[in-house]
Formats: C-alpha cells, sequence, structure tokens
C-alpha cells in the first residue's frame, strides 16, 4: 500500500463467517468465535499502521440474542477474557475503547469491563486509534432510540419539531461524536449490511470480502484499504 493513498477515516468492519469457519472444520461454533477474536487484533495493527483514526467491529447484534443461551453465554464469556487480556497492550499501542448499542441489555460483568476500559482510555492528545464495539447493537433500533431522545427534548421544550434536521437527528445517535464511517468492509462473501450504521453509512463504500473472518489476514485488510483508495466519492455530485 503506498503512503500517498487516500485512506478512510473511519472503517467499520462486519464481522461474518465463525460458523462456517467451525462447521467447514467440524468444531463447535464457538470454535469459530474464538478463532475469529485472534483476527482483532490483527485488523486492528493493521489499520494503525496504515493510519485509520477510527476501527468500528460488528460483535454482536441486536438479533444476535436469539441465539441458543449456550453459545450467548459463551461469547460474553469470551468478550470479557479478551477485553481483560487485551486492553493493556491496545492501550500501550494508543488505542482507545468506546462502545455501541444498547450496553445496557449486557451481563452485568461486561458493563462493569466497560466502564472500567472507558475510565482507563488515554487523553485524546494521546490517541493514536479509536476502536469501538458494536454490543448488542442494530442500526434500526439506533435510529428508533435516536427518535425517542428527540421526542424527549421536545416534551420538555428543549427543542421544536420544526428544529429536527440532519445535523439534530445525528446528535441523538449513540456516539455522536464519531465520524461517519468512509469504508464498510464485510467477510465471507455475504453481501448486504444487516443492520448495521444505517444511518452513519449513508456514504460509505463497501467492500466485500469472499474470505471467512477467521481466515482474513493482513494482505486481505490492505486489499480493501486499495480498493477504498482506487474509488472516486462524489457524494452525489459530479
Amino acid at each position: 500500500m503506498n503512503s500517498n493513498q487516500n485512506l478512510p477515516v473511519h472503517v467499520g468492519v462486519i464481522m461474518d463467517g465463525n460458523g462456517r469457519w467451525a462447521k467447514k472444520r467440524s468444531l463447535p461454533r464457538t470454535a469459530g468465535h474464538r478463532e475469529g477474536a485472534k483476527v482483532v487484533e490483527k485488523l486492528a495493527q493493521t489499520c494503525l499502521n496504515a493510519g485509520v483514526r477510527y476501527l468500528t467491529l460488528f460483535c454482536f447484534s441486536s438479533q444476535n440474542w436469539d441465539r441458543p443461551k449456550e453459545e450467548v453465554d459463551t461469547l460474553f464469556s469470551m468478550l470479557n477474557e479478551y477485553l481483560h487480556k487485551e486492553s493493556k497492550p491496545f492501550r500501550n499501542k494508543g488505542i482507545n475503547f468506546s462502545f455501541l448499542g444498547r450496553i445496557d441489555l449486557l451481563p452485568d460483568e461486561t458493563q462493569q469491563m466497560i466502564e472500567t476500559l472507558k475510565k482507563e482510555n488515554l487523553p485524546k492528545e494521546q490517541e493514536k486509534m479509536h476502536l469501538i464495539l458494536a454490543l448488542s447493537y442494530g442500526g434500526r433500533e439506533e435510529i428508533a432510540d435516536a427518535a425517542k431522545r428527540l421526542a424527549r427534548q421536545i416534551q420538555k421544550g428543549e427543542i421544536t419539531p420544526d428544529q429536527i434536521d440532519e445535523k439534530i437527528f445525528s446528535s441523538a445517535l449513540y456516539l455522536p461524536d464519531i465520524p461517519d464511517p468512509d469504508l464498510i468492509i464485510r467477510t465471507s462473501g455475504e453481501k448486504r449490511i444487516s443492520n448495521f450504521l444505517l444511518w452513519q453509512s449513508a456514504y460509505a463504500e463497501f467492500v466485500f470480502l469472499d474470505t471467512l473472518w477467521p481466515d482474513c489476514s493482513e494482505k486481505d485488510f490492505y486489499a480493501a484499504l486499495d480498493e477504498f483508495a482506487a474509488r472516486h466519492r462524489r457524494f452525489g455530485k459530479v
């Protein structure tokens, strides 16, 4: 990748294919999730090296609560273990954490871990990259929650309905200070957005990789960045 290439400021990733990876090897689905977790560090390091400032990972959707309880419990146990293990190494690299979604629905231990990580974030001037984990997240749910937040402001007389525009609506989203994604990557060959960052991805570029998430390599990530750099973004203009 050339240093003069146009880079995305914010990359979002739909990490798909853990279950299929495990099935191909006659392993339990949780083995695929555990293998997929190892790829996160690889992707974060690639983005850090390339100069990407924000990285959002779709870790657990609102719809994933419908999976078998045993799998859900294992997923959050693995997440807690991963965050406990990797938080310090990530901080040493200048990576801060944020979390996106209905966090109040997460297990108590996970919520406590999230609060601890947020308190341990580096000062903004020391931050080299911001890692956002989407947990119990859905784009439609985020939009509905933003509408409720604005409705309450109207009830309190803080704003009027006529004042609501795109800027004010964006300010009611979960993480309004995070810039919209420039690039969204989806792995495993599926070509759909799956309720991920619906509002924010209005002008994002999409790159779909055939590789299953646990098999993704640094080469795959740089290929996605190269493809983004080769595109001309017009934002509705000529």
